[in-house]
């Protein structure tokens, strides 16, 4: 007897319920939970990470991400405008500088900004300058692409109708432009907002003083001194409390531009 399309459907969705079943019993089985509650759930361990976790770590976290969206988003916007831009050379910069920052690891940048300038120009950049540039300069090629596929999608027909009301090209796009611009790309820039989150903890490279620890760093640290995976969880559930809000908002922006569209 043959089965339907539907029976067919239920008894595939069955046999991955069953194996699922059998892989997680398999895993429960074979599991050292006392060893695994050690290793991740030390009570004693989570006890002594706070309140420095929050009130320090998770705080220059978000400060250090604020800083680096803040000069990306500006840098970003600039460059956005170079890549649609009539003069030739405005355009080559502006593709140079992305495709160069888009194809090196946010890691170089660091290296280069925390120990190769201040050892080629004999300067010495502030801790929260030196996070700032790093994490703008990566950020403001990403954020570069996304608005100017912004400003491509608001139609040509505003500009048009802005410039019959006597604006001049420039005052069109600052007053009419840009703005849809940002409503059209708020989703992937909250996305490359959580991404430069977590790009932040590569802030340790710069070697930082207790005070200037960010999450991945302190948990590092943490877990050197406890011999314990606890920290490293703790700090992981920190970040998610950063990201997971934002994904969220991502998701309700997501959303409320299909309805609207």
């Amino acid at each position: 007897m043959r089965m339907s399309r539907r029976q067919r459907a239920r008894l595939i969705r069955g046999a991955q319920y069953a194996v699922l079943a059998v892989v997680l019993l398999a895993v429960a089985l074979a599991a050292d939970w006392g060893e695994i509650r050690r290793a991740f759930f030390d009570v004693e361990v989570a006890k002594a990470q706070f309140p420095e976790i929050i009130s320090t770590a998770l705080v220059n976290t978000i400060i250090y991400t604020l800083l680096g969206f803040g000069f990306g988003l500006a840098l970003g916007l600039i460059l956005a405008l170079m890549r649609l831009s009539q003069v030739p050379p405005y355009r080559w910069l502006a593709v140079g500088y992305i495709e160069f920052f888009r194809g090196i690891p946010a890691l170089l940048v660091f290296i280069a900004l925390g120990f190769g300038v201040p050892l080629a120009f004999q300067v010495a950049l502030n801790q929260y300058v030196t996070v700032m540039l790093a994490l703008g300069l990566v950020g403001a090629a990403y954020i570069a692409e996304t608005m100017r596929a912004g400003i491509q999608a608001v139609p040509k027909g505003q500009v048009e109708a802005a410039r019959s009301l006597g604006m001049s090209h420039t005052r069109a796009m600052v007053s009419i432009v840009i703005p849809q611009a940002f409503r059209i790309v708020l989703p992937p820039l909250t996305n490359e907002l959580i991404l430069l989150t977590k790009d932040s903890s590569l802030v340790y490279l710069l070697g930082l003083s207790l005070g200037q620890y960010e999450l991945a760093k302190f948990g590092r640290d943490a877990l050197n001194q406890n011999r314990s995976l606890t920290p490293i969880l703790i700090a992981g559930l920190c970040y998610l409390v950063i990201t997971l809000p934002l994904g969220h908002l991502v998701r309700r922006l997501e959303a409320r531009t299909a309805k609207a569209r």
